[in-house]
């Protein structure tokens, strides 16, 4: 029998949940985030958590699978500025100096770990977590087709004219993002980091010294 307000897909080997499983998926996003996957210990995972191991494997399977869920949280939580940044209004530069200034907002956000989980985390991972590391090379593709998208909005709108290398610029703010999160995660301040993304811009198209 399912208990009043409790699905049964939320029960272990008949018995309600006792811990608030988002809490404890966004603590072990943030291990992940300073840690990454292998620095990340499994007893660390479920003290910080909060969690016996058997309510680990019943809430979220194995290590793997909840650094998977917890790269998801990160896109939806802190994460969530990037995709914001290019859909607000204004021309496609626009977009871009807002995500430059986004960008050195949420690295040196003291609620969190300095830079970015998706940046900084699975490029070293073990030979055997090959598709980890294909994963996450997955991921961060994403912000390159994001960017590309908001390009050629541009181009439609006669921001940028037409025969623009969209993918070269995307490709260009692209390493500026990623080596932000690693100049972050070395102590860069956000201001240090707002001149960063300027400078970036001024490389913009069609802009002359």
């Amino acid at each position: 029998m399912t208990i009043k307000g409790e699905s049964p897909t939320s029960r272990g080997r008949g018995r309600p949940r006792l811990f608030d499983r988002t809490a404890a998926l966004d603590r072990a996003m943030r291990v992940f985030w300073d840690r990454g996957y292998e620095g990340a210990t499994f007893d660390e995972l479920i003290a910080v958590m909060g969690v016996s191991p058997s309510s680990f494997y019943n809430a979220f399977g194995n290590k793997e699978a909840l650094y998977r869920e917890a790269v998801g949280a990160y896109l939806t939580g802190p994460g969530g500025f990037f995709p914001k940044a290019l859909t607000g209004g204004g021309s496609a530069r626009d977009a871009f100096a807002r995500l430059m200034m986004a960008t050195a907002a949420a690295y040196t956000d003291d609620t969190g770990p300095a830079g970015c989980m998706i940046s900084l985390a699975g490029l070293h991972d073990a030979p055997e977590r090959a598709d980890l590391r294909d994963f996450m090379r997955d991921v961060r593709g994403r912000s390159l087709a994001l960017m590309v998208d908001r390009l050629d909005e541009g181009v439609r709108n006669g921001d940028l004219p037409e025969g623009t290398d969209l993918a070269q610029i995307a490709e260009f703010f692209e390493t500026v993002f990623r080596g932000m999160a690693v100049r972050a995660r070395d102590g860069a301040d956000r201001g240090m980091l707002e001149k960063t993304g300027v400078m970036a811009l001024d490389a913009w198209p069609g802009r002359r010294p």
